[in-house]
């Protein structure tokens, strides 16, 4: 009997332990979003919180396909590969990233061998991304090699 009771004690403070655990990163989580907006209002961008509150699982995707010039260099493809994929950790307006090159069996490419896509929480974020010095520099580092891109944006569903 003694034992079921000192059973009954641990579960209880345990069980009363994971609740704790789960309020506290749940008032963490709270407490970035509030940080993340206090920093946003900081550089003068107001979101629409009506349109946020409405759809939050919505993100806008940045899909970014290149066609390289026929006489441009693997290492020099590789350069360009390399400095996109560098973008997320220079420019924190970036939520996710990945990229890949065409493995198709359909030959409809068109010549575009590589896809990226840049993912942004806010139309706000993809509009500071475009002229950030980053993005520019990746854009000088690109122009030699680049045949053709082609970019479609879209919120996802």
């Amino acid at each position: 009997m003694a034992r079921n009771v000192l059973y009954l004690v641990l579960g209880s403070i345990f069980l009363v332990g994971c609740v704790s655990v789960q309020k506290s990163e749940h008032l963490h989580t709270d407490k970035e979003k509030h940080e993340e907006h206090a920093e946003r209002e900081k550089h003068g961008e107001r979101e629409n919180h009506a349109e946020r509150e409405k759809e939050p699982d919505k993100l806008l995707r940045h899909v970014v396909l290149f066609r390289f010039k026929e006489d441009a260099k693997a290492k020099d493809i590789r350069k360009v590969e390399k400095a996109f994929a560098a973008l997320p950790g220079k420019v924190d307006l970036i939520h996710d990233f990945e990229w890949g090159t065409d493995v198709s069996v359909e030959n409809l490419a068109d010549g575009f061998t590589h896809c990226f896509v840049v993912t942004f929480k806010s139309e706000a974020d993809r509009a500071r991304y475009l002229p950030h010095p980053a993005h520019k520099a990746f854009g000088e580092l690109l122009g030699p090699v680049l045949d053709k891109p082609f970019v479609v944006d879209y919120w996802t569903r």
